[in-house]
């Protein structure tokens, strides 16, 4: 089966290459066509999620996507989930409808296991250990870096991988720029965004705030939020600088009628976050920077009663948890730059409380649970880190150690190995080894949840992985990469059921993720270009949802003419091995059409119209028969930039 789904990619990637080389007039390169080539990278030369620090993407060995804000635009995304769906390697769990909550899933991890950080500061709830990223609006990203494998030894508890968002930067010009948005779609979908930056003296500031809403594209899934983000930096001398980040944001979504389950489920959130920082450069060889955070979020999940029967009455209250996530923590970083080395050292400090009140509905009280439960229990965490990038000409090496302490699981030590040779021009080889791990959600070590009993020895997780693969500009005007990994993960957190109903997680599972990803994206030809990309994970066990692979395809076809028109074509495919009888289906690609034409443009100054069709063929792509994706719905919008 594994060889039935590599000659699947293969094919996929072959004819993205037999479409390119078709259309060349030449195959010899020349200087000036290796710089063309470097247009692949544009924008996304140096990442620093790697090693958190800059460093050049041909360096990194680790398998890397950057998207850049240019990408959100284009793609007209209103959430993060629409666009990590379009990242090779990535799965996301999602109904896709407007302002959806997801599940982010690495290489077939769960989604525990994938930190999410912005501005640097984690996302992940205390609670479930997961993040729930409808709470961060999608126009203050200035780039998103994924990280497929561990990176435990430059972020901790990371044992999937991490999403790194990065928010816009703050002005540099007294003149103020910026960009006023709005959309309107069916089912009265909404959403409306406006940003400036420049400068006010010597302070930077970047500026923005936004206001979704929706009636729900299907099974009246309505949706609605506002958030507001400003940044600023101070100089205070040559080379240093402060800088203060925050953001609130208050979205509110009905996740849906669950009908087999007899509930409508409600997710009410509030989250407030700021992070200060100061960066210094006393030497050309030296930097460091020292920050600190502040992080809330506030989550209440609701289940009603649909209709009358074993439940209660219609409306009636089955389920009520109130989730506050709390967290303060600081950090800091030392860089050296000498000749073949740059050196990055750091700490990190964290205190985490989380105060969890559950209130149960009259069918529960009637199973002899209490009517509500509190319990608050905190966790403190540090960790030492250290890396260096060692260049020699067309070679880079890359060791990295951490040390992780938590109040509750106790130290854990996260090495890794790094490797990439250029050969040529036209060749890329990285190969990485690494240990990663992830600390067990609160609600599993100390309680929290109906019906599971708290297991306060609970270790982490910790997987070995072992990544290689090549990336090639050898054929004029067409980028390819390939990566083969294997995750063994140990230690794996299982459900062990009582009798009565309750369980409690417990360590002791071991699951092995091999598979593989294959990439290619041709530069414009007559204003056309292509990108294609297949992803394929063998899970063994099966996972809790009985899948035992899972693989994807996405194909883009995008034609701009630099000047007044752009047009793209998106298609993706999931295939999540569910069983059908149980109302998944996923046989369809969906198709997503985004048109944008503008009208004037002088200066600074410029006016635009779009417009996307969503799921222009009507197809299906869903898990299970509560959670069906919406059919096809248009929208369109004006967007001024000055």
């Amino acid at each position: 089966m594994y060889s039935s789904f590599l000659r699947k990619g293969i094919f996929l990637i072959s004819f993205t290459i037999a479409l390119v080389c078709s259309c060349q007039v030449a195959a010899a390169q020349s200087e000036e066509e290796m710089m063309i080539l470097q247009m692949f990278y544009k924008d996304k030369e140096l990442v620093v999620s790697a090693t958190r620090h800059p460093k050049h993407i041909s360096q990194v060995a680790e398998n890397i996507t950057v998207v850049t804000a240019k990408d959100i635009e284009e793609m007209n995304a209103h959430s993060v989930a629409e666009v990590l769906n379009r990242v090779p390697g990535l799965f996301i769990s999602f109904n896709r409808d407007f302002g959806a909550t997801s599940f982010i899933h690495t290489q077939g991890s769960w989604k525990k296991h994938i930190l999410v950080l912005v501005d640097g500061v984690s996302w992940n709830l205390l609670s479930s250990g997961a993040a729930e990223i409808n709470s961060i609006p999608v126009g203050i990203i200035d780039r998103i870096e994924v990280v497929k494998g561990p990176a435990s030894s430059a972020w901790g508890s990371a044992l999937g991988g991490v999403v790194n968002i990065i928010t816009k930067p703050v002005g540099t010009t007294e003149r103020p720029s910026g960009s006023a948005k709005a959309s309107y779609g069916e089912r009265d979908t909404q959403d409306y965004n406006g940003q400036v930056f420049g400068l006010a003296g010597p302070v930077g500031y970047y500026l923005s705030g936004g206001i979704q809403e929706s009636d729900g594209l299907r099974d009246s899934r309505d949706f609605d939020t506002y958030n507001l983000y400003l940044k600023l930096e101070v100089p205070v001398s040559e080379g240093a600088k402060i800088g203060i980040s925050s953001g609130y944001t208050e979205p509110h979504v009905k996740v849906g009628v669950f009908s087999s389950y007899g509930f409508t489920d409600t997710v009410d959130t509030n989250v407030f976050f700021t992070k200060t920082y100061f960066d210094a450069s006393p030497t050309e060889d030296l930097g460091f920077e020292v920050s600190f955070h502040y992080l809330k979020q506030e989550i209440t999940v609701t289940d009603s009663v649909l209709e009358e029967g074993l439940y209660g009455n219609p409306g009636e209250l089955y389920f009520k948890g109130i989730y506050d996530n709390e967290s303060l923590g600081a950090g800091g970083k030392l860089v050296w730059e000498h000749g073949l080395h740059t050196v990055v050292m750091g700490a990190d400090f964290d205190h985490g409380d989380l105060d969890q009140t559950l209130h149960a509905g009259r069918f529960l009280r009637r199973l002899g649970l209490e009517e509500t439960s509190e319990t608050d229990p905190h966790i403190d965490r540090w960790a030492l880190y250290v890396n260096d990038t060692i260049v020699v000409d067309r070679l880079s090496v890359t060791p990295g150690l951490r040390y992780d302490f938590d109040s509750i699981t106790g130290s854990f030590v996260s090495p890794s190995l790094g490797i990439t040779y250029r050969l040529g021009e036209g060749y890329i080889f990285r190969g990485c080894l690494a240990r990663g791990f992830t600390t067990p959600p609160l609600s599993w070590t100390s309680g929290g949840a109906f019906f599971l009993i708290p297991n306060p020895s609970l270790d982490p997780e910790e997987v070995w992985s072992y990544q290689f693969g090549v990336e090639s500009t050898a054929v004029s005007h067409l980028w390819v990469r390939a990566t083969f990994f294997r995750h063994e993960l140990e230690d794996a957190l299982t459900r062990e059921i009582f009798a009565g109903g309750s369980d409690m997680f417990v360590n002791g599972g071991k699951v092995t993720r091999d598979g593989f990803e294959l990439e290619a994206e041709t530069l414009p030809v007559y204003n056309f270009s292509l990108r294609a990309g297949f992803a394929y994970v063998d899970l063994d066990p099966s996972n809790e949802n009985g899948s035992g692979s899972i693989y994807s395809y996405n194909i883009r076809v995008r034609y701009d003419d630099g000047k007044s028109f752009f047009a793209q074509l998106f298609g993706h495919y999931v295939w999540w091995d569910l069983d059908s009888s149980k109302g998944a289906e996923y046989d369809d690609f969906v198709w997503d059409l985004n048109l944008k034409k503008k009208i004037y443009s002088q200066e600074k100054t410029a006016f635009e119209l779009f417009f996307t069709a969503h799921n222009i063929f009507n197809g299906s792509q869903y898990s299970s028969i509560d959670s069906e994706n919406p059919r096809r719905w248009l929208e369109a919008g004006v967007k001024l930039s000055f």
